[in-house]
């Protein structure tokens, strides 16, 4: 079930938005952020829902789960970094595989937690995130210090290893308008190209990392070297 509010609960200071799309989980967690009352929090159901409320006002924290009906929030994550910096994001999930893990904090997540954790404790990573923090639920600590613990693997014979793919400078300078969450139409405003021409390029990107969504290109392009964040 979807829907978005505008209800605020308590009378907080902290603007929050919540972007979840199960009903039940979506209460849950929203009476978690509220009920100390230093939260007030917004809700929606949907990427469409979440991207009209961020058009109406600017958040302090927004806590978003990922996989949503209408797709991933990885992209809508990355756009709200881009327009407006000083948003926070904490990232509530059932997800905790490395790519996914890994394009949520390229999106500029700065907290990562599963939804199994418990309301009180909800409720103090979205403070601590506010207060310049990241937490992370034990399990993906878990898997991040075991990533750093990981010996270099030793490099395979140059001819064992795939090329990175060859990305043209034009589809570079649009791969870097995507890593910074810019709409296709700000990308052909910016490189001053027509409107129509940005979606075939992106294509062409998409079939050459071999992926399906922006979150999917940057991670994917960050992996290969093409670009740095």
């Amino acid at each position: 079930m979807t829907g978005a509010s505008t209800e605020l609960a308590g009378a907080g200071v902290h603007q929050v938005l919540l972007i979840e799309d199960d009903r039940a989980i979506r209460r849950r967690l929203r009476d978690a952020l509220a009920a100390p009352g230093d939260c007030q929090v917004a809700t929606a159901g949907t990427l469409a829902e979440g991207r009209a409320l961020l058009a109406r006002q600017p958040f302090d924290l927004i806590v978003a789960d990922l996989r949503l009906p209408d797709g991933l929030a990885i992209d809508l994550l990355a756009e709200a970094r881009a327009q407006y910096p000083a948003v926070e994001i904490l990232v509530i999930s059932v997800l905790g595989d490395e790519t996914t893990i890994l394009a949520a904090i390229a999106a500029g997540a700065s907290g990562y937690i599963l939804k199994d954790a418990l309301p009180e404790d909800i409720h103090a990573a979205a403070i601590e995130v506010l207060s310049g923090g990241s937490p992370i639920s034990p399990s993906i600590a878990r898997f991040i210090v075991r990533r750093m613990r990981e010996p270099p693997a030793a490099p395979a014979p140059a001819a064992e290893e795939p090329p990175a793919p060859r990305l043209t400078p034009r589809e570079l300078d649009i791969l870097w308008g995507i890593a910074k969450g810019l709409t296709y139409n700000e990308i052909a405003d910016r490189l001053g190209l027509s409107r129509h021409t940005v979606p075939s390029h992106i294509k062409a990107i998409y079939r050459k990392l071999q992926v399906a969504t922006r979150g999917e290109a940057v991670y994917e392009a960050i992996q290969c070297g093409l670009i740095k964040l």
